[in-house]
């Protein structure tokens, strides 16, 4: 996670996360499904290799599978999670996750990048809502 985000939002989206039955560490209930500060590559310019950048993914939830399915983008309390959309979707298309929460620990959005836009939501969905919505 960035530097720049304070221990306090990180605190509360962490929290908010085992809320919703998402696991940092392997249980009786699964297998860890939260992956920290995932680094990535991804071309922006198509085949000129001098213009990959590197990012990170404050957290990945991973499917039953272990296949990428939510980008979370953490950002400092006092910033609106909105301005965070456009990195969180070139993060998610290059997981190939289908959905993205955006979250300064305070307010939070979860947006379908296949369809619509981020709504507006008071907790993390758990892995299970978000099965029952794709099928």
């Amino acid at each position: 996670m960035s530097n720049d985000l304070e221990a306090k939002a990180r605190i509360k989206i962490n929290k908010l996360l085992e809320e919703a039955g998402w696991r940092f560490f392997d249980t009786d209930e699964g297998k860890a499904n939260i992956q920290l500060e995932s680094n990535i590559k991804f071309n922006e310019l198509g085949d000129d290799f001098e213009k990959i950048t590197n990012g990170y993914i404050d957290f990945l939830l991973l499917d039953e599978s272990g296949n990428p399915l939510v980008v979370v983008e953490a950002k400092k309390e006092k910033i609106e999670p909105l301005f965070a959309k456009e990195q969180a979707r070139k993060y998610a298309l290059a997981q190939k996750a289908k959905y993205i929460i955006l979250t300064n620990g305070n307010i939070h959005y979860l947006w379908d990048i296949e369809s619509g836009n981020p709504e507006r939501i008071q907790a993390f969905p758990t892995l299970q809502s978000l099965k029952f919505k794709i099928s």
